[in-house]
């Protein structure tokens, strides 16, 4: 055997723009069940934030308060993100302020919706 440490992948820490391109694509994969369009592309998410080692913090917002899948989509937020490799820790804060708005989406939502 060498005098190489031995490490497992979940104590390396992942390139923070790499994490975050994973953490995008996992986001990507959850949906407001009402709208066929992903919650990222929706402008539901705030921020995202990468802290050693591999820990990720989300803060988003729902297209209303009262939006009927208010306690699922943060869950299925989370896990999305935890799936990722390596990922440490996942925290997902909801906000409403600022309130969420249709300026919000991307032109591929507002294309998908038929706005554009």
């Amino acid at each position: 055997m060498s005098g190489e440490s031995q490490t497992s992948e979940f104590d390396a820490q992942i390139p923070q723009g790499d994490l975050r391109v994973q953490v995008i694509e996992a986001l990507k994969t959850v949906y407001d069940p009402e709208i066929p369009v992903d919650i990222y592309e929706l402008g539901l998410i705030y921020e995202i934030n990468i802290f050693p080692v591999n820990n990720v913090f989300i803060l988003m917002t729902l297209t209303s308060p009262s939006c009927p899948s208010a306690e699922v989509i943060p869950t299925e937020v989370e896990q999305a993100v935890k799936d990722i490799p390596g990922v440490s820790s996942v925290k997902v804060e909801l906000t409403f302020d600022p309130p969420y708005s249709q300026d919000m989406m991307s032109e591929v939502a507002k294309l998908e919706l038929g706005f554009m």
